[in-house]
């Protein structure tokens, strides 16, 4: 084959395993013969859309097998895959498009349009004739584009290769045994690199299945994973929490599930604890988009013994620490080549020797493992979905009564942090706390509005006049939300 990247995989899974299932969606079977089918009829109907190498082809729209069939048929063109937030407002996806500039978005329902825009409902329609296909793609070409919140007020789109998406896996393969029999449950979002980097992919090269749920639901998944004897899934701590939280926890058959990961924040210990008394065993790592996502990783076989940390350095990944601030210092063949379209967001992310740095603080332990303890960007993590301050911020000043404005994350029980705004109000005007999230409405994702808004003053600052958050967020939390 002349294409050595990720859109030769059906094929190559279609050739050894064509019987095997490789998607279960609701009450749909594909198997990879079939996936292997259908993504090459898209790929058809895509190249008569006028979609070549280097494109961009944008999805929206929760899990569903056309955003796997989507992104395959995508790489088999050598062009870039774009798969967009959906929990997004329609002004910030519409930055996302028009900054890839995609030319194709495949979407379910969708507040946005792209040059050729294909609804689910159409889907169907739109798939071309059976093709076969050979594009040359190597492993330095971009395959997707992933969007991170902007810590200057607009998202970076961050890069990844092929290269970086195998070498990530070949990471995930070391450190996991993923088997050939996987039923890999995908119940986070798969716009989100761990779900696909760490879930889908993996699972595809072993051979084995995923099963995709559309959106998260405790009920369905203890119901998925009894059903379908899932073995492996990956998920954040709210979900988890949520559970443990269920009545049908204590009684629900989790026999068959071999491996659980988790990663985007920190797991509470009692958490980690409840499972490890149902006998099993938590996965943690640490990553970024950037990353693709793996840098660190606790193996199963340590969990127990280092509760909390993130693990060690992958197998094929450097990491270690800024001697002088303790900054986490990534380097490999995982690691993103910079951010599209966005040179000095590129040459800012890296230091000497081409470690990416992370902007987040560790220390490590007398066994050589990370633990994270700081963020010096500010970004907080409310249930899963990464908030940088400075962009909920920036749509906070669009409010003409607001003078200054901080955002920090506060602890919150079920989604791990919530935003808590600071707001001294414009000279002349007044405002009232609640006036900011019905503000924010339509303007902002609901995850990014903060749940806490304090009208005071002024703000603490440095003596260089910027604006100290540590005391902000060391202030008791408010009894009431807005």
């Amino acid at each position: 084959m002349n294409n050595a990247g990720l859109g030769s995989w059906p094929g190559r899974r279609a050739a050894m395993s064509p019987g095997s299932t490789a998607l279960i969606f609701q009450d749909r079977f594909l198997t990879y013969a079939e996936l292997h089918e259908r993504v090459n009829r898209l790929a058809a109907a895509l190249r008569d859309a006028g979609v070549r190498r280097g494109d961009r082809v944008a999805y929206l729209g929760p899990n569903h097998p056309s955003f796997v069939e989507t992104m395959f048929a995508t790489w088999v063109l050598g062009a870039v895959f774009v798969p967009l937030n959906w929990r997004l407002t329609a002004p910030e996806l519409s930055y996302q498009l028009a900054h890839s500039g995609a030319s194709v978005l495949i979407h379910a329902a969708s507040p946005v349009t792209a040059p050729v825009s294909v609804a689910l409902e159409d889907y169907e329609a739109f798939l071309g004739e059976t093709s076969d296909f050979d594009e040359p793609v190597g492993l330095e070409d971009v395959a997707c584009i992933l969007y991170t919140s902007g810590t200057t007020g607009h998202p970076k789109g961050a890069m990844l290769t092929h290269g970086n998406i195998v070498w990530n896996a070949y990471n995930l393969l070391v450190c996991v045994d993923i088997a050939g029999d996987e039923m890999t449950l995908v119940s986070a979002p798969l716009f989100h690199v761990a779900a696909l980097n760490q879930c889908l992919l993996p699972t595809f090269l072993k051979g084995g299945c995923s099963v995709l749920m559309p959106g998260w639901d405790v009920d369905g998944a203890f119901d998925l994973i009894e059903e379908h004897r899932v073995t492996w899934m990956f998920g954040v701590s709210t979900m988890y929490a949520g559970l443990t939280r269920s009545p049908r926890w204590e009684s629900a058959d989790l026999t068959s599930v071999r491996s659980l990961m988790t990663g985007g924040a920190a797991v509470p210990e009692a958490l980690i604890h409840r499972y490890q008394e149902r006998g099993l065993t938590f996965c943690q790592g640490y990553g970024m988009t950037e990353t693709a996502p793996g840098a660190t990783f606790l193996e199963a076989r340590e969990s127990r013994d280092h509760i909390g940390s993130a693990g060690l350095p992958c197998f094929f990944t450097d990491v270690r620490l800024d001697p002088d601030s303790g900054e986490i210092l990534v380097r490999g063949p995982n690691v993103t080549p910079g951010y599209w379209a966005d040179p000095q967001a590129t040459a800012d992310a890296f230091g000497e020797g081409h470690w990416f740095r992370s902007g987040d603080v560790a220390r490590i332990d007398e066994d050589g493992h990370f633990h994270i303890v700081d963020r010096t960007k500010d970004m907080y993590i409310s249930g899963g979905e990464n908030v940088y301050p400075a962009e909920v911020e920036s749509a906070i000043f669009e409010h003409p009564a607001v003078g200054e404005v901080a955002v920090v994350g506060v602890p919150d029980p079920k989604w791990g942090e919530v935003g808590r705004a600071f707001i001294v109000p414009a000279p002349g005007h007044t405002l009232t706390p609640a006036e900011i999230p019905a503000f924010l409405r339509g303007r902002l994702a609901k995850y990014k509005i903060p749940v806490y808004v304090d009208v005071v003053d002024d703000l603490p600052r440095t003596g260089s006049n910027k604006v100290r958050k540590a005391p902000l967020r060391a202030l008791p939390v408010p009894s009431s939300q807005v």
